[in-house]
């Protein structure tokens, strides 16, 4: 086993605090209140103009991992909390209190090659004290393993290292980052709205997450970010991010272990036109699907081929891959390097569509479809942020069908698609909404 375990958030996933006591740490029924107030306390940590790979000296630094569901309307996609992936990695033998498990949080605004140089730093750091020949397993969600690759091969900790595994991680960007920049981050409630677009076009992480890959449509096919004039974005950063995918290569390749989400409708290539970005679920005619917000052509390495053996796919959202058994059984079974055994069983993998936000007074629409599999019976359930079941339903499906929840209070839920029959299994999908009861004007 290895000597130290680290474990990376992704973008959100760490809390923030100022001077003035914790400036981000919304989670659960905490988000509602961040999306009433209109963002005014997420507009403070706007970052200034050209701040590249520095610290804007603020006074902002990471306290400790979201615990629970955490979420800023329109940017990334809500995520579950890292307290899951933190007691798997207890059961194993690694705790923060033995020094052998480092919670890296960090200030998810910043470039990640600022974080990577951090994370080399504090990596070091506890390495030293277990000893001149111990060796880290990077364990990553999301944006956390870009910070992770930064840190291995371009701040000189490839040799220390023993594992990089990821989940979710957009190695090549996602087109998501691409429709938030350019659209603007801007949510409609009711007779309210949020609109936090200055704040997400100042953080060079998130350019960080605009795709590398070639996906913007034109008559001459599919273009990359850098061969087209990005509407209302900045050139600079935009040019920058993608050298920042540029000097990450395939040298450590051999050691990558990367969880992929699938099978799950999500935005891969872009139109622009007019000012705008939308997005399309096809890849050059191919529906190659992804977790809900990172899409297949972005969540492999340059050249590396959709097929490969060393992408392992799980039918599950990004939402909440850091939180599912599966993923986390090849977590374990990655890091303590004993064999996965797959399961010799065919199962039907449903796609969901769930709106991040609903108002109370207005049925949540949940869409579930099946390829290429006959009708088949699924639950269809309402959890609220604790896991328990507020609402069920049991419909059969055949290809594509809706499903409305009503009179919902205010508050997070989850909606989870799973089977009913033993004989036939369903792998299940789990996606993340807020009911925002948005006040009168």
């Amino acid at each position: 086993m290895t000597d130290l375990v680290v474990v990376l958030p992704g973008i959100l996933g760490s809390t923030l605090r100022n001077e003035d006591g914790m400036a981000w740490e919304v989670s659960g029924k905490a988000a509602l209140r961040a999306v009433l107030t209109l963002g005014r306390s997420l507009k403070k940590l706007k970052l200034p103009a050209g701040i590249g790979d520095e610290h804007p000296g603020d006074g902002v630094e990471p306290a400790g991992l979201m615990a629970d569901l955490h979420v800023i309307p329109g940017i990334w996609t809500p995520l579950k909390g890292y307290d899951r992936v933190t007691r798997r990695m207890n059961s194993l033998g690694y705790t923060v209190e033995k020094g052998n498990l480092l919670l890296f949080a960090y200030d998810w605004r910043l470039s990640n090659r600022y974080n990577g140089a951090l994370l080399a730093r504090r990596v070091d750091e506890a390495l030293d004290r277990i000893g001149p020949d111990a060796k880290v397993s990077f364990v990553c969600h999301s944006m956390g393993g870009l910070v992770a690759r930064w840190c291995i091969e371009q701040c000189g900790m490839a040799e220390r290292t023993a594992k990089l595994i990821t989940m979710g991680t957009p190695y090549r960007g996602a087109a998501a980052a691409l429709d938030q920049l350019v659209n603007g981050v801007r949510k409609e409630l009711g007779p309210l709205a949020i609109d936090l677009t200055e704040f997400a076009r100042s953080m060079p992480s998130l350019h960080q997450l605009l795709p590398e890959y070639a996906c913007i449509e034109s008559t001459g096919g599919l273009l990359k970010t850098t061969e087209v004039s990005l509407p209302e974005l900045d050139t600079k950063m935009v040019t920058d991010a993608m050298a920042f995918h540029g000097a990450l290569t395939d040298s450590f390749a051999d050691r990558t272990y990367a969880i992929l989400g699938g099978k799950q409708p999500t935005a891969t290539t872009v139109r622009i036109a007019d000012g705008k970005v939308t997005s399309y679920r096809t890849y050059e005619g191919d529906d190659l699907y992804g977790d809900s917000t990172v899409p297949m052509p972005g969540a492999a390495r340059r050249g590396l081929a959709l097929d490969s053996n060393t992408l392992h796919r799980v039918t599950e959202q990004h939402t909440s891959l850091q939180d599912n058994a599966a993923v986390l059984d090849a977590v374990e079974s990655f890091l303590t390097a004993k064999p996965v055994v797959p399961r010799n069983v065919t199962s039907t993998e449903p796609q969901v569509s769930v709106p991040d936000l609903a108002l109370t007074g207005e049925d949540l629409e949940v869409t579930v479809e099946l390829r290429d599999t006959p009708a088949r019976a699924l639950k269809v359930a309402l959890l609220d942020e604790n896991g328990k079941q507020v609402e069920s339903r049991s419909p059969a499906i055949s290809e594509r069908m809706s499903i409305k929840f009503g009179e919902l209070a205010p508050g997070a839920y989850y909606v989870q698609v799973s089977g009913i029959s033993v004989g036939a299994p369903v792998v299940p999908v789990t996606s993340a909404v807020l009911v925002v009861d948005c006040p009168s004007v």
